[in-house]
């Protein structure tokens, strides 16, 4: 079987992504599983364009372009999966563009119905229910109907990480899920019955269960993946375990999507600090993923990924 075409996008091209991009499309390994190909500024020439560590309108539209160029010729069959460098939604606003960041653009270019986001490492899996949202209005966003659509989407994707029947956990919103009611109403009134619908689909949910001791028991192997409620909820547990390593999926897509766990740390943009790990690594995922999908495995034969 020849290698996958796995695009890699720069990301802002003000931050770290280009020089990201740049180490791991030269990395051994991912030479080792794939064929990379960028997309996006990654000369010096064209990089002198965009002052290092600064979000301005034209590295916001430049990521932009990239992304499109990329998933265009990944729904064609031009390159079978795409690995993303971070961008900065300060600078897709200034560009003048309504996304917030890479998962709600991708949902639109490619006309999902319904998507998510997990990040996968080997000891943890998170799926987040909202994603860029104030945390004052979480409560208000986690409804039923969504609960049971991000439920249905991770049920649906996980058999290709080799998760043939995922045993999946609900973390609850409040402290102590809600301690019945003397902190809060919304897991009793909100989360289980989502929980409950999925069970009696034959689904094996459990949940809601207080995120203070949830994720230590996913990490024990318990359960195959978490589904949060909000950001920080679930990213900082995942990058506690595995940050350099985990890597952001989006679920939902009709093409493959990894990216880093990691933003475009403007700080250190342009200086040549930057560690490539998690770039590395979702190209490496992006690739075992469209190997997998190419050679039609059946995901009971075939560990996680």
């Amino acid at each position: 079987m020849s290698l996958p075409r796995i695009a890699i996008t720069v990301g802002d091209p003000a931050g770290i992504g280009p020089e990201v991009a740049l180490k791991a499309a030269r990395d051994p390994r991912v030479l080792e599983s794939c064929a990379p190909i960028l997309y996006g500024p990654t000369s010096s020439g064209d990089l002198a364009r965009f002052p290092p560590g600064h979000a301005t309108a034209a590295s916001g539209r430049a990521a932009y372009e990239a992304i499109t160029r990329a998933v265009a010729d990944a729904l064609a069959g031009g390159v079978d999966a795409i690995a993303t460098a971070p961008v900065n939604k300060a600078a897709l606003a200034l560009a003048g563009l309504p996304w917030r960041g890479h998962t709600d653009l991708l949902a639109h270019l490619t006309a999902a119905p319904g998507v998510a986001m997990m990040f996968h490492s080997p000891q943890l899996r998170v799926i987040l229910a909202t994603i860029h949202v104030p945390l004052a209005d979480v409560a208000r966003l986690v409804t039923t109907e969504l609960l049971t659509s991000i439920i249905d989407l991770a049920v649906a994707e996980l058999p290709r990480f080799g998760y043939a029947r995922p045993r999946l956990a609900l973390a609850a919103l409040n402290p102590h899920a809600g301690e019945h009611g003397l902190m809060g109403v919304e897991d009793e009134r909100t989360l289980r019955p989502a929980v409950e619908a999925a069970r009696a689909r034959g689904v094996d949910v459990t949940g809601p269960i207080p995120a203070d001791t949830l994720f230590v028991r996913a990490v024990r192997g318990e359960f195959d993946a978490v589904i949060a409620c909000y950001h920080d909820q679930g990213l900082i547990p995942i990058k506690l375990v595995a940050f350099g390593s985990a890597v952001n999926v989006t679920l939902g897509l009709p093409i493959i999507r990894t990216s880093v766990d990691h933003g475009t740390a403007y700080d250190i943009a342009g200086k040549g600090l930057a560690d490539p790990s998690s770039m590395i690594e979702a190209v490496h995922l992006a690739a075992g993923l469209a190997r997998r999908r190419a050679s039609s495995l059946a995901p009971e034969r075939s560990g996680p990924v």
